[in-house]
């Protein structure tokens, strides 16, 4: 082979690799291009899912308020050695609650809880007995706020939610039995981590604790009041807490006693009947049984 031809084959040699080396860099290019589409739309579509989620998660429809929780809690009082609830109107649709205006002369006890937290039990279990003479014998009201804090703790079932509107139900059809229907539902506390009871058994419970009104069972079955426990927990979660210095609820149970918010300290300490009764007498409330 001549000299130029000998030089002739090289350089198409080197146009051959320099043009296979070009393919090969366009294929990579290609191959990058698709992956960054790719892990941009998985990561939109992960944001999609999650809006999604909070979304599905804190919108519930939209409906009035139970009667008788016109401060989005129901408020008892003495009457006669008797407990008996406060009658209000619902909560309009759309509307805000009203703060209740309470007599300084006595130990106003407003407790926020949720029917799955253990130490909401504790708190029932221990004072609740208590609470219910000071409030027969006209020395103290109580006030008692449902909310969902702990729906993320039954596996999707959303007992917090569930159990409070079957206690909005109780409140708006049948007030008188509240607060056995209360203290029947720490009774049958499921255990957090578990999807929790049904709602057909939270309706039985409460009519066997003596919410017999007809209207009840269909009422907690149909999750009628669903919607304004979601708006309750929303305000008690972002919003002042009325008849107090707080600015919003950062957990369970919250108890105020005339604005100030009893923090339980020490060895069983949401169960010292002794240490309660002692806080309620320091903030004004001149209890007696």
């Amino acid at each position: 082979m001549s000299d130029n031809e000998s030089k002739k084959a090289r350089r198409n040699a080197a146009r051959e690799r320099a043009a296979a080396q070009r393919a090969k860099e366009k294929a990579r290019k290609r191959r990058n291009k698709t992956l960054t589409i790719s892990g941009i739309i998985v990561g939109s579509l992960a944001v999609v899912a999650v809006v999604v989620l909070v979304i599905a998660n804190s919108i519930q429809p939209a409906g009035p308020g139970p009667k008788n929780m016109a401060s989005d809690g129901i408020v008892l009082q003495g009457q006669n050695g008797k407990i008996v609830p406060v009658e209000t109107k619902g909560i309009p649709e759309g509307g805000k609650p009203t703060a209740t205006k309470q007599d300084d002369s006595v130990a106003n006890i407003t407790v926020y809880e949720d029917y799955m937290c253990p130490i909401c039990n504790q708190f029932e279990t221990g004072n609740m007995s208590q609470i219910k003479q000071w409030v027969k014998s006209g020395s103290a009201t109580l006030e008692v706020h449902p909310f969902n804090l702990l729906d993320r703790s039954s596996l999707g079932s959303k007992y917090s939610t569930r159990s409070a509107a079957a206690a909005a139900c109780v409140a708006n059809y049948d007030p008188d039995a509240f607060l056995d229907v209360n203290t029947a539902f720490y009774e049958n506390q499921p255990s957090e981590g578990t999807r929790g009871l049904t709602n057909a058994k939270l309706a039985s419970i409460a009519k066997d604790a003596g919410a017999t009104n007809k209207n009840v069972a269909s009422c907690i079955t149909d999750q009628k009041f669903a919607g304004w426990v979601a708006d309750a927990t929303n305000r008690v979660l972002t919003e002042p807490l009325a008849n107090s210095s707080l600015d919003k609820l950062t957990g369970t149970p919250t108890v105020i006693v005339n604005g100030k918010q009893y923090n339980a300290t020490g060895t069983n300490a949401w169960t010292d009947a002794d240490a309660f009764a002692a806080f309620v007498e320091q903030n004004g409330g001149a209890v007696k049984n």
